[in-house]
């Protein structure tokens, strides 16, 4: 039965009255109350949302933003011209976007475009801030830190990435002296890139619709790997484990450095991979779920890895280096391996004990860890520590 209904019926034969402002009362002390907010979310500035230039932020902003809307909160996105999401409200903010952080150098400084999508956007948030009770950042940039103290509204930053700049770690680490619980993190992992002084931590891992993803029991003999195409995700070293090993490699993401990619087609000319793009949640699950493992491979320090629970969610075991995020996420030895880092002998050893995992053991850590349900619950937690100290505040 339904609750209100429930109360509504307990209630007029406790009281033997129909008085509705009684029931009203009542209802209202006997109902926990749940405190709804007004949320104002602001994407990365380096693509428009549903492109994948945004790689794993955007996937997470999705599902934290769908979690929220089911849970009553009214949100509001701010995102790049031509981001477009069925069922979320999305305000469009033009001009030239961020190049992303992983492409330049510790040491390089601050750079923004002219009419610069980031600049537009926060000037935007600035404006409307009032409006909401909490706004989220979810870019890796210098900007929206830096503005934390400026701003009358409280800002939460999810830190996406690892550490990879001198200045932004700079402000990342002024903000969590000054903001006590405005930082989240993906991994304990990815934290630790940071300064040991960030305290406390919220480490808030990651979640997807568990129904997207289908399951199976019986791979056929090929492989997966999934991300942006660039040289910090490693895709040669998998691409050499299908060559040595002749198994059939199904590579899916975004094609963001073709000369890297095509330096790859012209080292291993004859590995037996195929590229299929950067595809749907849908069209890359139908790939993955038949694959007899997902292979990580990156050469940098991974803040989470959210392909990972995905396979997972498909029955598919991970073979991962041990290095950043994936070490949190796979069980080495149960639902996949965790191998020395940039080793390709030590991937050719644990792709030939795939045997040795029980696929419904995959699926049964997905459904138990990285469930939206899960995930909400873990940002509403953080949400409502920052809202609760800008009250006594």
């Amino acid at each position: 039965m339904d609750l209100g209904l429930y109360l509504d019926v307990t209630i007029s034969v406790y009281l033997k009255c129909p008085n509705p402002l009684k029931i009203s009362y009542l209802k209202n002390i006997m109902t926990p109350s749940r405190k709804l907010w007004k949320l104002l979310f602001v994407s990365t500035p380096v693509g428009a949302l549903g492109t994948g230039l945004g790689g794993g932020v955007e996937l997470t902003l999705y599902n934290v933003a769908q979690q929220m809307l089911h849970r009553g909160h009214k949100l509001q996105i701010v995102a790049p011209v031509g981001s477009i999401w069925k069922d979320i409200p999305i305000i469009q903010i033009p001009g030239n976007l961020q190049t992303i952080a992983q492409s330049q150098k510790r040491a390089d400084g601050i750079v923004m475009a002219d009419n610069s999508t980031l600049a537009n956007m926060w000037d935007y948030v600035r404006e409307i801030e009032c409006d909401y009770n909490l706004i989220v950042n979810f870019a890796y940039d210098w900007l929206p830190f830096y503005l934390t103290p400026f701003f009358k509204k409280p800002i939460a930053h999810l830190v996406s990435m690892s550490s990879l700049s001198n200045a932004i770690d700079e402000v990342i680490e002024k903000v969590g002296k000054n903001f006590p619980h405005a930082l989240g993190f993906h991994s304990s992992y990815q934290a630790e890139t940071f300064s040991g002084s960030i305290q406390p931590l919220h480490i808030l891992s990651n979640g997807i619709d568990i129904a997207l993803y289908d399951f199976c029991p019986q791979p056929k003999k090929q492989l997966a790997w999934i991300g942006r195409i660039s040289p910090e995700k490693g895709l040669e070293d998998a691409v050499a484990l299908s060559r040595k090993m002749n198994i059939p490699l199904k590579i899916m993401g975004k094609l963001q450095d073709k000369y890297y990619w095509q330096k790859i087609c012209r080292d291993y000319p004859h590995a037996p991979v195929e590229y299929l793009g950067f595809l749907s949640t849908k069209e890359m699950q139908k790939i993955v779920r038949e694959c007899s493992a997902l292979l990580m491979t990156h050469r940098w320090v991974e803040a989470f890895g959210n392909v990972a629970i995905e396979a997972l969610a498909c029955g598919v075991p991970i073979v991962s280096y041990r290095r950043g995020g994936p070490k949190e996420i796979v069980q080495d030895g149960k639902t996949g391996f965790l191998v020395t880092p940039d080793s390709i002998t030590d991937l050719v050893d644990a792709v030939s004990r795939l045997g040795e995992i029980n696929r419904y053991q995959c699926r049964q850590q997905a459904e138990m860890e990285f469930s939206l349900e899960a995930l909400g619950n873990r940002f509403e937690k953080w949400f409502e520590t920052i809202l609760a100290l800008e009250i006594k505040i």
